[in-house]
């Protein structure tokens, strides 16, 4: 093993002392060479709860080799990959990836000739991660088949699963017949039978992807536009799944993953761009920290670069020095997690990022920031906490990682803003609405960037907070908060649920409130059960109901004026899957619930973050009635 790579690990052992109490390796092939390379240099945080970040060791051994070997090379844990000789790598990735070769189960997946049509002709409902470029996440009951009376009374109609995967974090398409579904685990999209989930065609990426999927046209032709780890972006035929066109959307001089969805606006695709130094800066020899956030505008029909935007300049070697003495590197982070908002009126979009991974500091941390759409200039930010500098050495418990400098005005919160901001328009005046991992819910003046109101719940943690975003109806706000995680100190201060809120005043309209589950088979099959259980996924809203899932693989369904329960269902339990695929729900997280075609469909299942990993795609119809 490289000399180089010992010394890093020896650090982080002397650096994290509590490390001490790291679960021991699982069961695996004793004999393989690479266990001694993941006991040595991998189960140090992987496994270990005081980095809820590091996936578990089962959650590894779901994922494929392909992947594992782009994450170690190319991707999040590229930092701690470079410390591995080419040998190394393979042998420990050749110990973790799951076996198997998924090409057999995606031929015997294919519909039936009767049910092989896909047609995007007609109006695409749920077309994007945020309904409409408002980012509202509110669909009508009326144009989606799903009034109150059914959401209060369904049936499960199938369930898909998928091998070689842990958790289902993206959002689909689902246009006539077809739900257009990216399973990222596998880099492939598929495009499901609505009534029965079998496979009209499938699309493999050779990049791991990450956002969900965005329907547009091209001259008249629907196409599927979506992200992946590496900066590109794929532009598919909807009716065939063939590539129009894949072309990378970085940043110049920059490093990042599409984790957002892109938007589509007067011919130009708007990606957002996570560049940011958060596991790499865990690692004590990293020159910490150099990429950040942006944003590109691509042309929709070609891939060509319009214009950039840079949530900072680029890094530089910043005077600070880490324990190790490795020099550090300055201004990172300000990622962009979140899809953005148009506001066509203004002739801006909003997007919100997360916080700075290094010194010095920007304004456009933890940020709301206006963009003009034609040239990329920044309009106005309004930052909701200054000084936010952190990455995977800031650990909540214990003493910090060299590369954590933290300064007498450092919060090291990772307050990020991880959903969208959300655009209301023709009320009394205009509002723009985002929900923060603080607990925080701003409402911002679109036009200004000035503060109308603000209202907290809980304290907020690294994971929730609110998480992935919130949803409105016009007259209410709906703030999810998860809050109970496994970086939260005090449970009893937790307060898990749901909140509504007045749009116009903030006034907290009602609650509904989240309690542990962990009877039955959930103490053991849930991770956690009782301290993950909030909720963290980017809620729907749907004509006069509102859909929640928790992390603990529960679904509920509210009524939206008072929240009042109409209906819930376990998820995490397994499942007899339409595909003949082995199949078990977990978490629900990221962007897991969507509906269409009078159906509602849910992703269970979330590995990451110490949670309840799942592969199964579930969809619900209303129950025929008498």
């Amino acid at each position: 093993m490289p000399t180089n790579y010992l010394i890093a690990v020896l650090a982080t052992i002397l650096i994290f002392p509590q490390l001490s109490g790291a679960q021991p390796i699982p069961a695996g092939d004793p004999d393989h060479p690479g266990r001694s390379i993941y006991e040595a240099s991998c189960a140090i945080c992987h496994g270990n709860s005081q980095f809820p970040r590091a996936h578990a060791f089962d959650t590894l051994r779901s994922m494929s080799a392909g992947n594992l070997t782009f994450a170690l090379r190319e991707g999040t844990m590229r930092s701690q990959g470079e410390l591995l000789s080419d040998e190394e790598l393979v042998s420990v990735v050749s110990y973790l990836a799951v076996d198997g070769d998924e090409s057999n189960w995606v031929a015997s997946f294919l519909c039936e000739p009767n049910r092989l049509n896909v047609s995007v002709d007609g109006p695409v409902g749920f077309s994007r991660v945020g309904i409409d470029s408002n980012n509202s996440r509110h669909i009508s009951a009326t144009d989606f088949g799903l009034d109150i009376e059914d959401l209060s009374n369904l049936e499960l109609a199938w369930a898909v699963g998928f091998p070689q995967t842990s958790g289902l974090r993206a959002a689909p398409v689902i246009a006539g017949s077809t739900i257009f579904y990216a399973v990222t685990d596998l880099n492939t999209v598929f495009a499901l039978d609505v009534a029965s989930g079998c496979s009209k065609w499938s699309y493999e990426s050779q990049t791991p992807l990450r956002s969900s999927l965005l329907f547009d046209r091209i001259d008249g032709n629907g196409v599927l536009i979506f992200g992946d780890s590496a900066g590109l972006i794929h532009v598919l035929d909807a009716n065939s799944g063939s590539p129009v066109w894949v072309e990378s959307a970085q940043a110049s001089d920059n490093q990042g993953m599409i984790t957002g969805s892109p938007t589509v606006h007067d011919g130009k695709i708007i990606v957002p761009i996570s560049g940011s130094g958060i596991l790499a800066g865990g690692n004590p020899r990293f020159e910490c920290c150099e990429n950040h956030g942006a944003i590109t505008a691509l042309a929709l029909s070609t891939g060509d670069v319009i214009w950039e935007y840079h949530t900072m300049p680029s890094a530089a070697y910043n005077g600070q020095v880490s324990s190790l003495g490795v020099n550090q590197k300055g201004p990172s982070g300000a990622p962009i997690w979140s899809t953005p908002t148009v506001d066509s009126d203004r002739n801006q979009i909003y997007v919100t990022t997360g916080e700075n991974t290094s010194h010095p500091t920007t304004m456009t941390s933890d940020a709301i920031i206006a963009i003009d759409l034609d040239t990329g200039e920044e309009n106005w930010v309004f930052q909701a906490l200054p000084n936010d500098m952190w990455h995977f050495g800031c650990l909540s418990a214990g003493e910090p990682g060299p590369n954590c400098i933290l300064l007498d005005d450092t919060n090291s919160r990772d307050f990020d803003f991880g959903g969208s901001a959300v655009l209301l328009e023709g009320g009394e005046r205009d509002i723009l609405l985002a929900g923060q991992k603080s607990g925080d819910l701003w409402a911002i003046d679109p036009a200004s960037g000035q503060l109308i109101w603000n209202q907290k719940i809980g304290e907020g943690t690294p994971f929730g907070g609110n998480h992935w975003g919130i949803a409105t109806n016009n007259e209410l706000v709906f703030l999810p908060i998860s809050d109970a995680n496994s970086f939260t100190q005090n449970l009893d201060a937790a307060v898990p649920g749901v909140y509504a809120f007045d749009t116009e005043s903030g006034e907290l309209i009602w609650s509904f409130l989240i309690e542990p589950d962990c009877g039955s088979h959930r103490s053991e099959h849930i991770q956690n059960c009782n301290s993950i259980y909030g909720l963290s996924a980017t809620p729907l809203s749907i004509g006069d109901a509102l859909v929640v899932g928790s992390l603990d693989g529960r679904l509920f369904i509210l009524e939206s004026d008072a929240g009042e329960l109409m209906f819930e269902f376990d998820t995490a339990v397994d499942f007899e899957t339409a595909n003949g695929i082995a199949a078990t729900g977990g978490a629900i997280d990221a962007h897991s619930i969507a509906a269409g075609a009078g159906m509602l469909f849910i992703g269970s299942g979330y590995g990451q973050f110490n949670q309840t990993p799942g592969n199964v795609l579930l969809a619900f119809k209303p129950r025929a009635k008498d």
